[in-house]
């Protein structure tokens, strides 16, 4: 047996047979954000296209829900996950160039990714921005309605600034309405369902990550 069959067999006897893809607590998250963007969508867009219920408590509520759930995100994932794995590196960017050529059926195929491809990165760092641009200025909003703990003011900025305010506010919101879709596409696609389900139950096969990961940028006991 020659050097390289030892180390594959050693590395697929290393690698269990269910690889941990994502914890419990950062399911949790995906799940709780989902709702609250797809609430906010709801109580948004809804009474706009003529379905009228009580909306506002429950889309500022629901605001000050995903403002403390990406406030845990940001701490979680500065302090106990590896930020590495969301930047895009030069494997990434070699696969997507790859990846491109190969749309007009010339170049090599491109190599496995990471524990995250290149297009997850660019999705991931994309919402980013818009959620936050989201809860920014949804906080500023909160100054001109009432709530239990303080009274409006909506003379604290000057009209041309509130209207950047919303400006601000409704693309952010008609932008992530995209994101959601494409989202929600890719997730649904056979050839990616391998990554979504794992947002259900946690874990990939090993047969998936032996497939899809190269284990040289996602260790299967480093999840």
């Amino acid at each position: 047996m020659t050097v390289t069959s030892l180390e594959a067999s050693a590395a697929a006897q290393a690698a269990p047979e269910r690889v941990r893809r994502h914890r419990l607590v950062d399911r949790l998250y995906h799940w709780a954000m989902a709702a609250c963007v797809l609430t906010l969508m709801a109580t948004a867009f809804l009474p706009i296209v003529g379905i009228k219920f009580e909306w506002l408590t429950i889309h500022w509520t629901t605001g000050l829900v995903l403002t403390a759930l990406v406030f845990f995100h940001i701490v979680r994932a500065t302090i106990w996950q590896h930020l590495a794995r969301m930047m895009i590196d030069l494997a990434d960017i070699g696969n997507g160039w790859r990846g491109f050529m190969r749309l007009f059926g010339s170049g090599a195929a491109p190599g496995k990714q990471g524990k995250y491809n290149a297009a997850q990165k660019l999705y991931h760092a994309a919402a980013a921005v818009l959620v936050l641009a989201l809860v920014a200025s949804g906080l500023l909003m909160l100054l001109k309605i009432d709530t239990p703990w303080w009274r409006r003011n909506p003379y604290l900025l000057a009209d041309d600034t509130w209207g950047l305010v919303y400006v601000l506010h409704d693309f952010a919101a008609m932008a992530l309405v995209t994101l959601v879709m494409i989202h929600i596409y890719f997730a649904v696609r056979p050839d990616e369902w391998w990554a979504s389900r794992a947002m259900f139950r946690g874990w990939i096969t090993r047969r998936e990550y032996d497939a899809h990961i190269d284990r040289g940028r996602w260790q299967a006991d480093d999840a």
